[in-house]
């Protein structure tokens, strides 16, 4: 993916850094790890996810996915009610534990998974499509 495919769903002030469009997969970077690099050496999909909203000025609670779900000081929007920005958890059920995190991009999500191994926009059908990422867990809106 490129920046300019970034660039025309939203910009950050200051544009997108690099590592938006380039950080690698890495399931054991997440959140609350201890060792943690800078972006560009990877990240899962939590601790990219949240970078992301980072550059927006928005902050959620280094949680992983179970524990994102079950804040409750976070608004938990229905999908129908989507705006740029909220989190999306998606799994094979219904369970927040292990879901995949994405961010709503306009009509788009943007997400960093083992599949793709590097930043990738997908649509909810791309999602709907994977038996892993089948399930809309629920949305999850940072405070603004």
């Amino acid at each position: 993916m490129e920046a300019q495919d970034l660039d025309r769903r939203l910009r950050p002030v200051g544009g997108w850094p690099a590592w938006a469009t380039v950080a690698p997969y890495r399931y054991e970077a997440h959140p609350q790890a201890s060792e943690l690099g800078g972006l560009e050496s990877g990240a899962n999909c939590q601790r990219y996810a949240y970078a992301v909203l980072a550059l927006f000025g928005l902050h959620v609670p280094p949680h992983r996915s179970s524990e994102l779900w079950e804040d409750q000081s976070l608004e938990h929007p229905d999908r129908v009610d989507a705006e740029d920005l909220d989190l999306v958890l998606f799994n094979n059920s219904d369970a927040a534990w292990g879901a995949h995190v994405a961010i709503v991009m306009g009509d788009d999500l943007l997400h960093l998974c083992a599949e793709e191994g590097r930043p990738a926009t997908w649509s909810w059908t791309d999602f709907a499509r994977r038996p892993r990422y089948r399930h809309v867990v629920g949305l999850v809106r940072a405070a603004r």
